[in-house]
């Protein structure tokens, strides 16, 4: 463990206000890609009765973990073998080795909070910047961020 600096080393590192704090925060992230984790406020507009539309494949991270939180609505989960709701309130957790996907399963949106690493954060900047989307690309994409989509 990296000795703890007195306070007559260096100063603290500054940063601009502006990638320290995001107002409102809906549509965008928070954190540095040194950081340890990112955060997103992201939507779903909810989707019409029948088979769940995916908001992300079912797909694995082998080296990252990824949480998030409901802020309204409902979200519903797949976590390995298991399925869970999560209404507004509750906070999801999707360890490292966990093959995980989820969906909105009303007909109203649903707003979230995402909690990942920068690995994963430029994982979905990745995958939408990507103009080929065929499973071949894709699963390569997956692989550069030791991940994988899963069946």
């Amino acid at each position: 463990m990296p000795p703890v600096p007195s306070d007559n080393d260096v100063p603290f590192p500054r940063y601009p206000l502006t990638q320290m704090v995001v107002a409102p925060l809906t549509g965008q992230m928070i954190g540095l890609n040194e950081s340890a984790f990112v955060i997103a406020e992201w939507a779903d507009r909810g989707a019409p009765v029948g088979p769940p539309r995916l908001i992300a494949p079912p797909h694995v991270h082998y080296t990252d973990d990824e949480a998030w939180y409901v802020l309204e609505g409902m979200l519903t989960f797949r976590l390995g073998d298991q399925e869970v709701e999560a209404p507004a309130g509750t906070a999801v957790f999707a360890p490292r080795g966990v093959p995980h996907t989820y969906w909105n399963p009303r007909s109203t949106a649903a707003r979230y909070l995402l909690i990942m690493t920068p690995n994963i954060r430029q994982l979905i900047n990745e995958l939408h910047a990507a103009s080929e989307r065929d499973p071949t690309t894709m699963q390569a994409i997956y692989h550069r961020h030791n991940s994988a989509l899963v069946p």
